[in-house]
């Protein structure tokens, strides 16, 4: 194994704005303290959250690095104290708290996770943050079962291209929205039985007529604002709402007498502040239940693009596009 050297080149935030404020720089590499591992990164996915701190609206939780970045795959190349679960050269794949966008990265070791073999680095550096977010709030907080059916806003976004994955590979019947045609195609081919352009067709309706009037399950929404009482009408008794973002909007009118009447559940979570602890609890499910199937190669990613490090810029651009139908991830 080469030397690990003392500096890196890493993308840093120059001031809130735009995304021409991300700036190459050049900074120490960090040292793994206990229960941490340095990995050299192969790539790191780019995701929402990157694009709201770089605006200045997310800022990153205390003792986390101030770089963007929150997935990452890469060889290990340090260990911290009392770092076990992992080796020097093993593969790995790993949400952090930040810092992906960087040439070396420190990842807590209970919550890196082996590259299956069928992945590519690229593919690797695309999963831990969608597959830990997927797994908590779809069949955690949600108790989505099979048979059951789930709704999903975004469904071509990179969290939702999982969530079909995952919800179909595990016995559930998936609806979509979406806001083109080709990204219909898109989850159709990836196992939705429906697809919704909300651009022309109301979902609540199309819901409905999809399932006999009876509505879904459970609803996986990051759209929020008037979302929140459609999704109220879209459910099924004993419904379960989990909101993951609020891209329409934090604000708006509900009657939540709905939510009695439906005996409903609305819930929600955000990632990146939960303890070590919990992301490790998760991250142990995961090893368990799913990533058997990532190694039978039944659930990947699905990639839109990838950039250079440097082209940090245009992945952002990208992104704020919403034109893009997965994954978008940086290559190092």
């Amino acid at each position: 194994m080469e030397p690990v050297p003392s500096q890196m080149t890493v993308i840093g935030i120059s001031k809130p704005g735009g995304p021409e404020v991300l700036l190459p720089e050049t900074r120490a590499v960090p040292q793994p303290g206990p229960g941490e591992i340095l990995v050299k990164v192969a790539a790191a996915g780019v995701n929402r959250p990157d694009v709201a701190q770089r605006s200045g609206s997310y800022p990153p939780p205390p003792g986390a690095s101030d770089l963007p970045g929150l997935e990452i795959s890469g060889e290990v190349v340090a260990l911290g104290e009392g770092a076990t679960k992992h080796k020097l050269g093993d593969k790995v794949m790993s949400l952090v708290a930040g810092g992906g966008y960087a040439e070396y990265c420190i990842a807590q070791d209970a919550q890196a996770m082996t590259v299956p073999a069928s992945f590519s680095m690229i593919e690797a550096g695309a999963t831990p943050e969608t597959l830990m977010t997927v797994w908590h709030n779809v069949f955690e907080r949600g108790a989505l079962q099979p048979g059951e059916t789930l709704l999903i806003h975004g469904g071509s976004s990179g969290i939702g291209t999982m969530a079909i994955q995952l919800a179909v590979a595990l016995g559930s019947k998936v609806i979509t929205t979406v806001g083109s045609q080709d990204k219909a195609e898109a989850c159709l081919k990836l196992g939705a039985v429906r697809a919704i352009n909300y651009k022309t067709e109301d979902f609540v309706a199309a819901v409905k007529e999809a399932t006999g009037g009876k509505g879904v399950d459970v609803i996986l929404d990051m759209v929020g604002g008037d979302y929140i009482e459609r999704n109220y009408d879209a459910a099924a008794m004993d419904g379960r709402i989990v909101q993951i973002a609020f891209l329409g909007g934090a604000k708006t009118t509900v009657n939540f007498t709905k939510l009695m009447i439906k005996r409903l559940h609305h819930t929600g979570s955000t990632l990146r502040p939960r303890s070590n602890a919990d992301k490790a609890a998760m991250v142990a499910a995961i090893e368990a239940k799913v990533m058997p199937l990532l190694a039978q190669g039944k659930i990947k990613p699905l990639i839109d693009g990838t950039f250079a490090l440097q082209q940090a810029a245009d992945a952002h651009r990208r992104m704020e596009t919403s034109q893009h139908i997965g994954k978008i991830v940086l290559t190092v």
